[in-house]
């Protein structure tokens, strides 16, 4: 069979490139639910009108994950494919199979592939999303009346380690100055990393630039594209989670980093493909840049800053930190941060202002009225 085009019929104010994003992941999503039993069914259309497109394609491949393993691992059904496990079967599950599947079979498990035994193991964290993925089924289908009890009230609680400041990773100033020189100059850089970086040091600079200044998100900064921009109005556009569209404010140095590289390094859209020719940033092949090449380029850049490995470097999300926490180093109120970032809650903001506080402490310390 012939492999069809994909044509974005668009009269939404989203580009198409995000559509199509949307669409690959809305296809996932069905696809694990059609593997899912046909009991669940008012359960998916919960989920896909209370949560985001990410966090209900997550929840899906955390209850098929746990329907594979009640086939594999336990007697609680006599289905032999997921599909085939009835609301029954489902009834019989009491809350202390749920504590043993997430706090002893997921918390390490084993997986088999051709060439090796992989062995998986999951942190709190992770566990806790199985734990909110499998609490929200479970109190669907008793709301629903296709299960007599709410067993989700006896899972087991699982304890999350407060965030602590001092251990949040982000680069300082003065590392920022670094790695924006060793993108300028190249200096860090090894002669094979060089032959790349002559071609791509504008776009490389302006990536840099706006993840330091506005603390993208990797999503967000990877599907930008030209008509996101408007330069008269001083503004662009971004696409955060559960679909909103927000304007952000052009300051001088991103307008001209962006500028010059537009201008000076990116290819002319006449020899663009057209699929990719609205993408602001672009591979040497002419295509939008991938997450994991925007990654590898974000470690790269911030492993000389470090002076540590390739390896060691960070990832764009600790570059949202190093965003955070210089905003509010430099007087910026959280409340502002948090706006700008798009935390949706202001605690997660407070957690950058750690060092703010220290800058306080050393203030009074060093201001006494009195003497002894």
């Amino acid at each position: 069979m012939a492999h069809k085009n994909f044509v974005v019929h668009n009269k939404s104010s989203k580009p198409d490139n995000i559509v199509k994003s949307e669409n690959e992941l809305i296809n996932k999503c069905l696809s694990i639910e059609n593997e899912l039993p046909n009991f669940m069914k008012d359960y998916f259309i919960f989920l896909k009108n209370s949560v985001s497109l990410t966090s209900r394609h997550a929840y899906l491949n955390d209850i098929i994950f746990f329907c594979k393993y009640l086939i594999s691992e336990t007697d609680l059904t006599e289905a032999h494919t997921i599909k085939a496990i009835t609301p029954k079967e489902f009834n019989k599950i009491k809350a202390r199979d749920i504590n043993r599947f997430i706090g002893d079979y997921c918390a390490r498990y084993l997986i088999e592939r051709e060439d090796a035994t992989v062995v998986m193991e999951n942190h709190n964290r992770a566990l806790a999303r199985k734990k909110s993925s499998l609490t929200s089924l479970f109190k669907y289908l008793f709301r629903d009346e296709i299960l007599t009890n709410n067993i989700a009230d006896g899972f087991n609680p699982i304890k999350l380690p407060k965030p602590q400041p001092d251990a949040i990773k982000k680069l300082e100033v003065d590392e920022v100055a670094i790695m924006l020189d060793a993108v300028e100059s190249g200096s860090g850089l090894t002669d094979k990393e060089k032959q790349y970086w002559k071609k791509t040091k504008l776009r490389d600079k302006a990536i840099l630039v706006l993840f330091t200044t506005y603390g993208l998100r990797l999503k967000e900064l990877q599907e930008l594209n030209l008509s996101s921009f408007n330069f008269n109005r001083g503004e662009f556009k971004i696409y955060r989670k559960r679909g909103k569209e927000v304007n952000m404010p052009l300051n001088q140095s991103v307008e001209k980093t962006l500028k010059k590289y537009i201008n000076d390094e990116r290819p002319n859209s006449e020899s663009i493909p057209h699929e990719h020719r609205d993408a602001v940033f672009l591979s040497l092949q002419k295509k939008r840049m991938t997450k994991l090449a925007i990654r590898k380029l974000v470690k790269k850049y911030t492993s000389i800053a470090l002076d540590t490995t390739r390896e060691n470097g960070y990832s764009p999300h600790k570059l949202r930190a190093t965003a955070a926490s210089s905003l509010i180093q430099y007087g910026f109120s959280i409340y502002d941060v948090q706006n700008l970032l798009d935390h949706d809650n202001v605690t997660t903001t407070q957690l950058y202002s750690a060092h703010k506080k220290n800058v306080k402490r050393e203030i009074v310390k060093n201001f006494e009225w009195l003497e002894e």
